[in-house]
């Protein structure tokens, strides 16, 4: 989860999934994006019903999830996900209605949940943060960035405020060209304000990260000799083993 948009999160999403579920971790990919972009970026399709189903219509989470990898299942945006924004009926429960639907599937028997948010912090966010154990920022090597982590700290704060417990925080360095001295001085930053809270490994700035979505394909699937699976494996040993800087 960030504030700011283009930092990585979808990206991170899958490739991180997909690495766990190499991993041989049972895992399972929830879009609460509206855009949808975690079943496109698998090669699958966002037409049929899912997150929208299960937060709309209360649906069971169960009967939404899509098989898309071995050990890497998903539940899609849906077409409609983004009414969800302007449900006002429901008062605060309309917060824990991810948490509800999570807690009362199969879900709570894997080893991995991964959650896609919004750029926002509108009641797709909030209910995110309501059914999350940990929270894992991406912040990529620019100024904007920092400003989008200060927000995300703000409504941390407040969440935690509401749901009367800490959520464990994560950061991880992506979208990196460590060659440029201001994506250096970012990450300086990072280490310095959030110790013992940043993986160690960096997600590098690059061009096979890009394209794969596009093809449909994880990073692994797309070039799984590149750069971008060799960091996103790493990313995902970092998860397993707590390995920050």
């Amino acid at each position: 989860m960030n504030q700011k948009g283009g930092v990585g999160k979808t990206t991170t999403t899958i490739n991180l999934g997909h690495a766990l579920a190499r991993a041989g971790k049972s895992v399972t990919l929830l879009d609460m994006d509206p855009q949808g972009q975690i079943a496109t970026g698998l090669g699958l399709s966002n037409e049929q019903g899912g997150m929208d189903q299960v937060l709309l219509a209360g649906d069971a989470l169960d009967d939404m999830v899509i098989s898309a990898r071995e050990q890497l299942n998903i539940v899609p945006a849906g077409n409609m996900l983004a009414d969800f924004e302007h449900v006002t009926n429901g008062g605060s429960s309309r917060g824990k209605k991810l948490k509800n639907a999570i807690e009362a599937s199969s879900l709570v028997e894997q080893d991995f949940i991964l959650i896609d948010c919004p750029p926002s912090s509108g009641l797709l966010g909030v209910n995110a943060m309501f059914a999350a154990d940990e929270l894992i920022v991406p912040v990529s090597g620019d100024y904007l960035s920092l400003q989008g982590l200060s927000r995300m700290m703000q409504i941390l704060k407040r969440a935690e405020s509401l749901i009367g417990h800490q959520i464990n925080l994560w950061l991880v360095s992506t979208r990196m060209q460590m060659r440029r001295r201001l994506t250096q001085e970012v990450r300086k930053r990072v280490l310095k304000y959030f110790p013992g809270r940043v993986f160690s490994t960096v997600i590098r700035e690059n061009v096979s990260l890009a394209e794969s979505p596009s093809f449909g394909k994880t990073i692994f699937d797309y070039k799984e000799s590149s750069a971008g699976a060799e960091d996103y494996q790493s990313l995902a040993q970092d998860l397993l083993s707590g390995r920050t800087s």
